[in-house]
């Protein structure tokens, strides 16, 4: 049969593509960094986004340690993408409590300003 040695041609092409894909460190040291960055701002385990960049990571990490070094970069970089966007949704948390903050005092200054004379 003719079909056999292409498939098995192709299955070693396939496999000789992924073990030349080299470890992805410096993606998994940014997604790190993207992580600390996001509970450095405030983010904890209440926010989705940073258990899903956690969990992304450990995933990340089992993948390099299987050497599947494509899906542990994957991995990797969703993993800083959800820690990036876990502090993105801190920090605009607290800035919309800050304009609330101020709003308020602006309409208590207003108030003021309307009783003197």
């Amino acid at each position: 049969m003719r079909i056999q040695p292409l498939i098995l041609a192709m299955a070693a092409l396939g496999l000789a593509g992924c073990a030349n894909d080299p470890a992805p460190n410096e993606q998994l040291r940014l997604s790190e960094q993207a992580l600390e960055q996001a509970k450095a701002v405030g983010a904890t385990e209440q926010v989705p986004e940073l258990k899903l960049a956690e969990d992304k990571l450990a995933r990340a990490k089992s993948n390099l340690a299987t050497e599947d070094h494509r899906d542990a970069r994957m991995r990797a970089e969703q993993a800083e993408l959800d820690a990036r966007l876990a502090e993105a949704r801190v920090l605009t948390h607290k800035s919309e409590e800050q304009l609330e903050l101020l709003q308020s005092r602006v309409k208590r200054l207003r108030k003021q300003l309307e009783v003197q004379p």
